[in-house]
């Protein structure tokens, strides 16, 4: 990558690296209720890995 990165393109890599974050903990007892003891991983909608997949900004 550049050594100066685009306002514009910094923006997307933000929303893209938000998308990617867990979801709090406190959705797996609002979702399932207290006792399920479930991942809050689970909750994000889109599963990306820097290393794996890439994206196209």
């Amino acid at each position: 990558m550049a050594r100066f990165i685009h306002f514009s393109r910094k923006k997307r890599l933000g929303k893209l690296s938000r998308q990617t974050r867990w979801a709090p903990f406190w959705t797996v007892p609002k979702i399932y209720g207290i006792g399920r003891r479930v991942h809050p991983g689970r909750h994000t909608d889109v599963k990306r890995h820097w290393r794996r997949v890439k994206n196209k900004v």
